[in-house]
């Protein structure tokens, strides 16, 4: 990726952050890289390209994060626990992140950008479920596939509810960090 494509999308993403997709424009990106808004064209033809090349690049880091997880799991057991703690970990570290990434997208997502957004999420979901579904036994064995997902889904499920309590000032009575390590402990059958 070149160093002004880089930029940009480093740029828009704090737009993003601090305004929702609204702030996100070609003016306020070019301002902010300090290129000419046609520099910001150049790379991204319209916005639902720019919010969708964002959200892409957050899904490429869950996705790493879970894939280096799993390879590093002993057993099924051990791989169902790293997962989960590892996919909740990369999103509580970040919860302005996980709410671009899984709230903003939902709550008004321009058709474009969802069409766009699918057909990149796909081979990245793909991947990360593939590399689950190997912790956990044969890759191409389609349950193990839907125990990849559904792992997900509980990390994402976690994730969710502590970023709705964090926005309404509501703290959680157990810490969210404890709770992701009891979470990661049930589904590996330890608790």
């Amino acid at each position: 990726m070149s160093e002004t494509r880089a930029r940009i999308l480093t740029h828009a993403e704090a737009l993003m952050r601090e305004g929702g997709p609204s702030a996100v424009t070609f003016d306020a990106i070019a301002l902010r890289v300090g290129v000419s808004k046609q520099a910001v064209i150049y790379w991204y033809r319209n916005k639902a390209q720019l919010l969708a090349a964002i959200a892409l690049s957050c899904l490429e880091a869950e996705a790493e994060a879970a894939i280096a997880a799993a390879r590093a799991a002993t057993g099924p057991a051990d791989a169902r626990r790293k997962v989960v703690q590892a996919l909740t970990g990369f999103h509580l570290a970040d919860l302005p992140r996980f709410r671009m990434m899984y709230a903003a997208p939902q709550m008004g997502a321009n058709p474009e950008w969802a069409r766009d957004m699918l057909e990149r999420v796909h081979p990245v979901t793909a991947r990360m479920y593939q590399a689950i579904a190997g912790a956990l036994g044969d890759s191409d064995d389609e349950a193990r596939r839907a125990q990849a997902v559904a792992l997900h889904m509980a990390a994402l499920g976690h994730a969710l509810l502590v970023a709705m309590t964090d926005a309404v000032g509501d703290p959680m009575r157990h810490k969210p960090e404890h709770l992701a390590r009891c979470l990661g402990e049930m589904l590996a059958g330890e608790g």
